[in-house]
């Protein structure tokens, strides 16, 4: 989609150009695109629709013509262009890129020329910029004063551009080109002097010196009949030097430079435009190419820049962009800056140094016209001279790349109209304390955006060609705006490479920055820049923090990692935060962008921090294992070459605990990853195993890759009792998804391994396991038998905790069974267990259930509904749903009471919630 203005008022789209309607509507679409991104109020719009008064129904005809105009948009998909017709209180805004307008292309277009150094360069740019001219500007528009005046401007950059053209076609020696460029601009502008004067001078030094007395003669009688005036000074020179044949021919050079050199080249006009004074200072870098996105963050940016002398400052993490919104905006808001734009890189991240406050203010001051001469020698008489000139100014001052607050308080001009921002890779809370700085943070691109900028760079062609590509892309940039220019860089040079080509690339991690850089720009350059300004110690301890292997860490890891205290590892995060290398995801929780991460784990390390980290999680684990289980055996001793942290987390309760298990999950399963690939057996297994508290909630988790992985380490360290543990978790799980053959094959060794190795726990801990598979299959009895069996070796073992776990199975066996009795003796000789410190609800409501059930099966209905009852009330109010369903199901089979039925339902709607929500 394309907007137009160098010539009819147009949309163009890929099915062809898009029906506007009457003269009022294109006018009104051109009102807008002049001033894209920026409110334009119904005033305003007004007066661009009607040359004289406006009817009464000025407001209503301008609403409906906005009416069709949206619809017209949202018709041909526009959105998808990042184009919107809104409405902005008593004004309407186009948000577009504004890449997408002819009259802003041909303005970057002309920019660029003027500052090519070589003429051929530059005078490619010319063509490019010509070529976009389709006829006069706003043709097809409504002539009021506004619209005619926008046209004018437009106009007059357009053959300001024709003579520079032309004077370089002079430097090349292309002089009849030359000519033939301006004749037909002199022939449509017959009293433009410069146009005739250059067009002379062409002429004749392009051997046709009479055609150049004739245009000089025909322009002097055009102006003495149209004018009343005779030839001025410019024309005057090129008519006597063309009388002059022996004229100096390097002078006429010189001449047409300097006139080239004094073509203003304008800003985008506005609707009304605003004629600056010719020595206002703009120090502004041109407006980035390729800008796309950031509307949030540049409305962010003009509501801080709003009051008296405000101080922006625009912070983020580097090759997120800052420059390129700063820049925008400012050019955006040009108009709003009368007084002057100025602008200084202070270098605060770059290998050339940082320039002295005294250089700053030094370019400040010329380009606010003081004379060299009258410079303060001082840096804190530039200062002062420097604020007072900008007292009565509308100035804005961009202040880019500072280190420090130092760097920027002596450079701000503090006059009350006065704007001020400041970008920083750092936070510079000094700069909010004593100036009251405004905080625009900028983050990554969304992966949408990040889509839109690589179209912009490739074209829109290649990116739709693989649109899925294309995202995936973004995502491995990161939604860097740099880490994109620079893969989008890569791939305009290989025009024959396919998106999913350099995503296949870009996958290996281990290469992903390599990719990331061309020449030398990239991300690794630009974090090596950030690095360097730390202490020593907080880059090692960044250094560090790439070691660890999740993607989110809390002060505990970080202490753990980089061996020391919590008040440290506190210190070092918050600077890294400031420097926007480490982002507080959530409080008290900490990560890593991902580009960041492989820089850090390319920087060197000490050699044992990913084992700290390891023994870290497990030490932690087995803290969060106690508080969530309470008196259950530790299933998991120590590995024997532990290295303790300097401080482990304590948890208060079973919530704390499961709380931990649930943000830790991810970071425990890829330790258990990276101890697995650096051939940590003893770590990986443990690991896995600590999970066990997690896997006791969430059976139905897909946890069997992990339990598998956690085998074969087993092995590999050559642990019996660990590879049994293991085996016995494996099988429960497996049982659990309802594999029970693949189970068995799996426990059948359990309990042999364990009796090899003397564990006897974990011998009776495995046929508990087992007679569950066997259950499962439809072999009660054997499992009945495993389970008396598990209770003797756990009684030996003085394994009271296990010894109940094996009776409150051997109780349901008998109670599947029909030893109504037996299962009532059993699950009444657990309940006596509940002397036992930490006796968890779960195992209570479970045992009251089945004692209920078989009370129920002796007949005793009283006491069996009793029993039933009790446990479904401390299930519920303890929350444990299952317990309550499995409680109150039996009771439903017994009763038909409608109180028994809400509950049940009300229970199994929460368990139901519970497993949505983690779904």
């Amino acid at each position: 989609m394309e907007f137009r203005l160098l010539g009819t008022v147009s949309v163009v789209t890929e099915a062809g150009g898009l029906p506007l309607g009457p003269v009022k509507r294109r006018s009104l679409l051109a009102a807008l695109l002049l001033r894209p991104n920026n409110p334009v109020l119904v005033e305003q719009l007004t007066a661009a629709l009607w040359e004289q008064e406006s009817p009464p129904s000025a407001r209503s005809v301008i609403q409906g013509h906005v009416s069709r105009l949206r619809t017209s948009l949202i018709s041909a998909d526009a959105g998808a262009y990042g184009v919107e017709l809104i409405t902005q209180g008593t004004a309407y805004v186009l948000r577009m890129p504004e890449a997408r307008l002819d009259a802003h292309r041909f303005q970057e277009l002309v920019s660029l020329a003027r500052g090519q150094r070589g003429p051929a360069e530059a005078l490619a740019m010319y063509r490019e910029a010509l070529s976009l001219w389709q006829g006069p500007a706003l043709a097809d528009a409504y002539p009021s004063p506004p619209l005619q005046a926008a046209a004018h401007a437009l106009e007059e950059l357009r053959l300001g551009s024709v003579e520079q053209m032309a004077a370089l076609y002079g430097q090349l020696g292309e002089h009849a080109q030359a000519a033939a460029v301006l004749h037909a601009e002199a022939v449509a502008h017959p009293l433009r002097e410069s146009l005739s004067a250059a067009l002379m001078t062409a002429l004749h030094k392009a051997g046709r010196r009479s055609e150049a007395l004739d245009w000089f003669h025909r322009t002097r009688r055009l102006l003495a009949d149209e004018l009343g005036i005779g030839p001025g000074r410019e024309l005057g020179y090129a008519y006597a030097v063309v009388l002059r044949e022996e004229a100096d021919d390097t002078a006429v050079d010189a001449a047409a430079l300097s006139r080239a050199a004094t073509v203003h080249v304008a800003p985008l006009p506005s609707i009304t435009p605003i004629a600056l004074h010719p020595g206002v200072a703009d120090l502004l870098p041109r407006a980035p190419r390729g800008f796309h996105g950031r509307a949030q963050e540049l409305v962010a940016l003009s509501r801080a820049a709003e009051g008296e002398a405000p101080v922006c400052l625009v912070t983020g993490p580097a090759g997120v962009g800052k420059t390129a919104l700063v820049v925008q905006w400012a050019h955006r808001e040009r108009a709003g800056f009368p007084g002057g734009r100025l602008y200084a890189d202070l270098r605060g991240f770059g290998d050339t140094g940082e320039p002295t406050i005294a250089e700053v203010l030094r370019e400040f001051l010329l380009a606010l016209g003081v004379a060299p001469r009258r410079m303060p020698e001082s840096a804190n008489g530039a200062a002062a001279l420097f604020r007072s000139l900008a007292a009565d100014r509308e100035l804005l001052v961009v202040l880019d790349n500072a280190r420090e607050s130092e760097q920027v308080r002596p450079l701000l001009p503090g006059g009350p109209r006065c704007v001020t921002v400041v970008t920083s890779r750092y936070r510079l809370p000094g700069l909010i304390v004593t100036d009251a700085a405004r905080p625009v943070p900028v983050d990554v691109l969304t992966t949408e955006d990040g889509t839109a900028l690589l179209a912009g760079v490739l074209g829109e062609e290649r990116v739709l060609a693989e649109p899925m590509a294309a995202r995936q892309l973004a995502e491995l940039c990161g939604g860097l705006p740099l880490a994109l220019r620079v893969a989008a860089a890569r791939l305009a040079d290989r025009p024959d490479w396919a998106l999913c080509e350099m995503n296949a690339e870009m996958l290996d991690s281990t290469h992903r920055l390599s990719l990331l850089e061309v020449e030398d720009t990239g991300i690794r350059a630009a974090l090596r820049l950030t690095v360097r300004q730390l202490p020593e110690h907080v880059a090692d301890h960044f250094a560090c923090l790439g070691r660890h292997p999740g993607t989110r860490f809390d002060r505990y890891a970080t202490a753990a990692l980089v061996q020391t205290d919590l008040a440290d590892a506190e210190a070092t995060l918050e600077r890294l935060v400031a420097s926007h290398l480490v982002t507080e995801a959530a409080p008290g929780r900490w990560t890593l962008h991902d580009l960041v991460r492989l820089y850090a784990r390319g920087l060197d390390a000490r050699p044992d921090t990913l084992t700290r980290v390891l023994d870290h999680y497990i030490v932690t684990a087995l803290a969060a294992a106690t508080a969530a289980e309470p008196g259950n055996e530790t299933c998991v001793p120590l590995p024997p070459d532990f290295l303790a942290p300097t401080a482990v987390r304590r948890f208060t309760d079973r919530n704390d605990a499961m709380a931990w298990y649930t943000a830790e999950r991810d970071n425990l399963v890829l330790a258990a990853a990276a101890a697995r690939t650096a051939g940590l057996h003893s770590r990986t297994w443990r690991i896995v195993m600590l999970l066990w508290p997690l896997m006791a909630r969430w059976a139905l988790d897909d946890w069997t890759p992990l339990l598998e992985t956690a085998l074969d380490a087993a092995r590999a360290d050559a642990d019996p009792a660990a590879e049994s543990r293991v085996r016995a978790l494996l099988g429960w799980v497996l049982t659990e998804e309802g594999r029970s053959d693949e189970a068995l094959r799996c426990l059948e060794m359990a309990p042999a391994l364990s009796a090899r190795a003397g564990d006897l726990r974990g011998e009776a801990s495995a046929l508990v396991v087992l007679s569950w598979a066997q259950a499962a299959l439809g072999d009660p009895d054997e499992a009945a038998g495993g389970c008396a069996r598990a209770v003797e070796l756990a009684r030996e073992a003085d394994d009271r905790y296990t010894e109940r776990l094996a009776l409150y199975h051997l109780a349901r066996y008998r109670l599947d069974t029909g030893q109504w009795q037996s299962a009532l003796d059993t699950a009444t000789e657990a309940l006596a267990f509940e002397d036992l410190p930490g006796t968890v609800v779960a195992s209570r409501v479970l045992l009251l259930t089945t004692a209920g059930e078989a009370l129920l099966g002796l007949g005793d209905e009283t006491e069996g509904l009793r029993r039933l009852g009790v446990a479904a009330r401390e299930a519920e109010t303890s929350g444990y749903d299952d317990g309550a369903v499995r409680a109150l199901g039996v009771l439903l089979r017994v009763s038909e009471d409608a109180g028994f039925r809400a509950r049940y339902d009300a229970a199994v709607a929460r368990l139901t919630a519970d497993v949505n929500a983690r779904l």
